[in-house]
């Protein structure tokens, strides 16, 4: 990806990605009977953009666009489950 992103707009995509995990988790854990499986992969999808959000800190533009092509294109397969 060779356009600019600028790191707040990245930073905003992984937010977004990390909301819907946060929600997720949540719902899975009030489930009735919780997918052990599912919590736990919840739970490091949480931990990769955490992660990816610390990396922003002192990420080069290249770096910034592609965790914003990264997380764009992840949200967009979120949003359809």
């Amino acid at each position: 990806m060779s356009e600019h992103v600028s790191p707040e707009a990245a930073e905003q995509l992984v937010q977004d990605v990390s909301t819907w995990y946060a929600e997720q988790l949540m719902k899975e854990r009030r489930a009735t009977v919780p997918d052990v499986g599912r919590l736990e992969s919840l739970k490091e999808g949480l931990a990769v953009c955490a992660a990816d959000r610390e990396a922003l800190q002192d990420a080069e533009p290249e770096e910034v666009a592609e965790i914003a092509a990264r997380y764009a294109a992840r949200a967009r397969e979120l949003g359809g489950q």
